[in-house]
């Protein structure tokens, strides 16, 4: 793995102005060598749900790795106002010679699914060097764990719980061979017979979901941040290019409508041709959708998107998918894809589907489908019914939640803006603690309760049940004796509520964090690829409770202490809150 950061922007200089004052009164207190430990952690699940992603870590270990105030950098703080005062030891003894060699880093794996409180990272570093990174480790980590998140939600609504992960290509139980009879304009709609669990349902495939948000992004990294976490928390492909070649991500797109309305005449394309696969002889399109125009009848389509889809035909025969709501979805766009997709057929090609960009998603995707598998079974075309039906009309969560309730025959979900500006939740709000400073713990008070911190080192845990899905995840001091252990009962406690206690004895204990950064060494052991982080936030989807995932009212995951633990943290309060006395 490459030890440069992504993103040129991700140096020494990209904190906040307070990370480098304290520095200085560290450093000229003589503070700043004192051993530090500091945990990294957020204190609530976003987006109203029970649980996040974590991402972020491998650009963390790349900006460690190249720690370096440059001459330029040392100029710089030197000449500022905040700064001009400071003695010029500070910049040429410490800033210019600083680095990670005494960081030590131990962190969860990318991608895990990861609770309040839990550190994420935790760093033990001199008090100067652990202070100065704290910034820029929150912004590597905020937003990745915030987007694979949101990633994660909207994979897991588009899925659905009626969704089967294949489906044959075989018509509905709907149609029969004697069913071949097209549809007038006046027949009334079926799509409604195909809702889901409906009379008439029958297995569809799993949606997928691609990443069209990069025109939406907060500027350039933050469009290119979405296609790299959206796909490890689950989507399947990203429209960025630049993307695509950097992280060797599946990229995928059609045409827009601007496309579709270039092209004002057939004469544009009456000269368009593509060559017959068992033969290799060109054919001229035009008249092959002519004549199929002439045997369905359907003479008012528009012309110019025609020809729109015969030049894009031409172009792209093996990936033909059409973009069909510029003018009438279903009285124009619909039967100019059908009367192209046969020609191409005819050709030896396998058309790819359609987009809906616009209106009444539910009922159009299942207009799409019945007349899909009407030409199917009336012309015996075997494409018509493996063909995707690809939506991107503002969708976000509650809108796949509530396209699920109304039934649909969407397969693929084209999602932007909602997806990387996380619309419903726009910041994480990871913090990094200092937790203990030369072996002596250290805690934050709060009148607010979820602001209080657990001091000291901690190890944590995920214990699992009989069933294989995780139970709780425990937080134990490093130094105590008693750790959890599969087979033995083990007392977990709510941090802060006495009554709150539970015992549990595990089938199973894994350990959380694992060194992943270790000083003078550097990066310790080989970073999972993007697709290995993928593949394993959908393993760990599919081994969660189920009540986990619910969008609405979803259960509690619990994040708990050992006795041991509770009992310190309880006293260490007591101690460092003043008693107040009334006279």
């Amino acid at each position: 793995m490459t030890t440069k950061p992504s993103n040129n922007l991700v140096t020494p200089l990209l904190t906040d102005l307070y990370q480098i004052t304290m520095a200085y009164a560290y450093w000229k207190t003589g503070q700043h060598k004192k051993t530090a430990h500091f945990e990294l952690f957020f204190r609530k699940n976003p987006f109203g749900g029970s649980y996040t992603l974590f991402a972020g870590l491998d650009e963390v270990l790349k900006f460690l790795s190249s720690f370096q105030f440059s001459p330029d950098d040392i100029e710089y703080l030197r000449n500022t106002a905040a700064l001009g005062h400071c003695e010029p030891a500070f910049f040429d003894d410490y800033l210019a010679h600083l680095d990670c060699s005494e960081v030590v880093v131990h962190a969860m794996k990318e991608g895990s699914m990861v609770f309040p409180r839990v550190p994420l990272i935790t760093v033990t570093a001199p008090l100067g060097i652990g202070n100065l990174i704290e910034t820029t480790m929150l912004t590597l980590v905020n937003y990745p764990s915030l987007v694979a998140t949101n990633a994660s939600r909207m994979v897991v609504a588009a899925r659905g719980q009626f969704w089967e992960e294949t489906a044959g290509a075989s018509p509905p139980r709907s149609m029969t061979p004697e069913s071949h009879e097209l549809r007038s304009s006046a027949t009334p709609r079926k799509s409604m017979q195909l809702s889901e669990g409906g009379q008439n349902d029958f297995t569809r495939r799993k949606p997928k979901c691609v990443e069209f948000g990069l025109r939406r992004a907060q500027g350039p990294d933050g469009g290119f941040s979405a296609s790299k976490y959206s796909h490890i928390g689950g989507f399947h492909a990203t429209s960025n290019v630049l993307a695509g070649k950097l992280l060797n991500l599946p990229i995928g797109g059609t045409h827009a409508h601007s496309f579709v309305m270039s092209y004002t005449s057939l004469d544009l394309v009456k000269d368009a041709k593509v060559e017959r696969v068992d033969n290799g002889e060109m054919v001229l399109l035009l008249p092959l959708v002519r004549k199929y125009q002439n045997e369905l009848e359907w003479h008012d389509t528009n012309e110019g998107e025609m020809a729109a889809f015969i030049g894009y035909a031409s172009s792209f025969p093996n990936s033909f998918l059409c973009l069909i709501d510029t003018y009438d979805t279903l009285q124009s766009g619909l039967r100019n894809f059908i009367l192209v997709a046969l020609a191409l057929d005819d050709l030896g090609y396998t058309p790819r589907g359609v987009r809906l960009d616009s209106g009444d998603l539910s009922y159009l995707s299942l207009e799409c489908e019945y007349l899909f598998h009407e030409i199917g079974s009336r012309l015996e075309r075997s494409f018509c019914y493996g063909l995707d039906i690809v939506a991107s009309n503002d969708i976000n969560e509650a809108v796949l939640h509530s396209l699920n309730k109304q039934g649909h025959a969407i397969t693929m979900f084209g999602i932007g803006t909602n997806l990387v500006t996380c619309q419903n939740q726009p910041a994480l709000g990871c913090v990094y603690k200092l937790v203990e400073i030369d072996g002596e713990p250290r805690i934050k008070l709060s009148n607010d309760l979820e602001k209080v911190l657990i001091p000291g080192k901690k190890i944590a845990y995920r214990l699992f049940g009989e069933a294989g899905w995780p139970l709780l995840d425990y937080m134990a001091g490093i130094h105590e004796e008693s750790q959890p252990a599969v087979g033995k009962r083990v007392l977990c406690r709510h941090p802060f509520i006495e009554q709150k206690r539970v015992a549990v004895i595990p089938s199973r204990v894994v350990k959380l964090h694992s060194l992943v950064f270790d000083g003078k060494n550097g990066i310790v052991g080989e970073l999972p690829s993007i697709t290995e982080s993928r593949q394993f936030v959908n393993d760990q989807i599919n081994n969660t409770r189920a009540d986990l995932l619910r969008y609405v009212n979803p259960g509690e995951y619990k994040v708990s202490v050992s006795e041991d633990s509770f009992r310190f943290l309880h006293n260490m309060w007591q101690e460092e809150t003043p008693v107040t006395e009334l006279r």
